[in-house]
């Protein structure tokens, strides 16, 4: 079994995340997204490649193979466990959880993976509404949609948060909403693309663009 370096993993899983949003993963878009250069993101692909975790082609990018995808799904469903229970059973805020359970999620131990997942009860999403890849590393789909597509009337459930950065969580926060937080939207402002939405309880507040552009809600 061939193993991985902490550094090696965390190109893998970024390389995963950015083939969600397109069909390959750029070198610059890469180093971006690890803070680090783009000539080390070159040397670890070529790493990655020759241990047959991706194939990666100059101007290309990069795509992971079966082998790397399903090590990369591990490395989520490592990452989300963690963040599930640090959440739910150690009562850390979900703008806490990132940085600690990036750390978690390269402890090689199926078996007490298996075991957290079986002590939080087998949660299909993480505190963020992101889903957990299950043992076989399948992950559960549902029907979403961003936020700030929906039209006046519309009454939503925030299913979950693309953007985890901790100023938008905080932002949230300060606002009252969390996964599950149902909202209505009561008029749509042309001029900065902001909302105006009502909570299930309480006085109607305004959303911006942004932050409603990274809320991704379902029917209620």
């Amino acid at each position: 079994m061939v193993t991985l370096t902490r550094s090696e993993e965390d190109h893998l899983k970024a390389v995963y995340a950015l083939l969600q949003d397109g069909e390959s993963a750029f070198t610059k878009d890469i180093a971006a997204r690890l803070n680090t250069k783009a000539s080390s993101v070159t040397d670890m692909l070529k790493k990655l490649a020759e241990k047959g975790f991706l194939k990666h082609e100059p101007y290309y990018g990069a795509k992971l193979t079966a082998k790397g995808t399903a090590h990369a799904l591990t490395l989520v469903r490592k990452h989300r466990l963690w963040e599930t229970f640090l959440v739910e059973r150690l009562s850390f805020g979900w703008d806490e959880v990132h940085e600690v359970a990036e750390q978690l999620e390269h402890i090689s131990s199926p078996k007490l993976v298996d075991r957290l997942d079986d002590y939080l009860g087998n949660p299909r999403f993480d505190p963020h509404g992101d889903p957990i890849p299950d043992r076989q590393g399948k992950l559960r789909v549902r029907k979403t949609k961003r936020l700030d597509t929906c039209t006046t009337g519309d009454t939503v459930r925030i299913a979950a948060v693309s953007e985890t950065t901790d100023g938008l969580l905080r932002l949230l926060d300060s606002k009252g909403l969390r996964i599950g937080s149902v909202l209505t939207v009561q008029e749509l402002h042309a001029f900065d693309g902001s909302m105006d939405v009502k909570p299930k309880s309480g006085a109607a507040f305004s959303l911006s663009k942004d932050v409603s552009h990274h809320l991704q809600v379902e029917s209620n």
